[in-house]
């Protein structure tokens, strides 16, 4: 069976955001096991196999759909038109979606119900302009990657960044309106309440579009560009793709 192009991409950010819970959930969960005295420890365990994860995550589906594996991105990116209006259609779902199941694989990795809503509570104004302000970076870091023609770099630099934001951000930078909901769902390290989720999203929602306000002053031809966010992902049967170029 062979899947359109957009289905691809689909299921490339689905699996991609999964993995990314998983890999943020499960270390979290690991980390306490691991360190149950030391919560410096444990933050340090979990930045740690974030970053790694993450790099791994977009080299391993980035080809396919870009992978931005978080809204904001993807929502960036349509402003810049560097995806359609269907791919956001097609991009939104399966990266929550993806990040849903990424928890409850996470959760009975480690033998726990495989959904337990979490009970910590996430709150504050430095927490809110602490998510802001992460998002505002991997929103400018991402967009000046690829309009600088470095996009190959991306998975590296946005996995570096992650994992300095665990440490230098006051709400261990979950910078990622789909990250939200999914920690929603395992009441353990990585974990936020519930309601703790809508200031997260407003801050996010807030960062980004500062973030989109900066890099369209920054960067005023980024448009050109825009569709090799956050790494090139072109296809074999894609005329734009270099392998096709070659076989024709």
């Amino acid at each position: 069976m062979r899947l359109t192009r957009l289905a691809r991409q689909a299921l490339a950010e689905f699996l991609g955001s999964a993995g990314l819970v998983t890999v943020v959930i499960g270390s979290g969960i690991a980390a306490q096991r691991l360190s149950p005295d030391d919560v410096g420890l444990q933050l340090l365990e979990n930045a740690l196999a974030t970053g790694a994860g993450l790099v791994a995550l977009i080299l391993a589906f980035g080809p396919v759909s870009g992978g931005h594996f978080n809204p904001v991105i993807t929502l960036a990116d349509r402003f810049f038109g560097g995806v359609s209006t269907r791919q956001v259609a097609a991009y939104l779902p399966s990266q929550v979606i993806g990040g849903v199941v990424g928890a409850v694989v996470a959760n009975l990795m480690f033998e726990l119900p495989a959904v337990s809503l979490s009970t910590t509570d996430r709150t504050g104004g430095g927490l809110w302009l602490s998510e802001a302000v992460a998002t505002f970076g991997l929103v400018i870091l991402v967009f000046g990657l690829v309009r600088a023609g470095r996009a190959a770099m991306a998975p590296f630099a946005v996995g570096a960044y992650i994992t300095a934001a665990y440490w230098w951000s006051s709400s261990t930078s979950f910078a990622n309106p789909m990250i939200d909901v999914a920690r929603t769902l395992s009441d353990t390290f990585a974990g936020i309440a519930p309601t703790s989720v809508p200031m997260f999203l407003l801050a996010q929602v807030v960062g980004g579009a500062a973030a989109v306000a900066a890099v369209a002053l920054l960067h005023p031809t980024v448009a050109a560009v825009a569709s090799e966010v956050v790494v090139p992902h072109g296809t074999a049967d894609d005329p734009s793709h270099p392998v096709s170029k070659e076989s024709s």
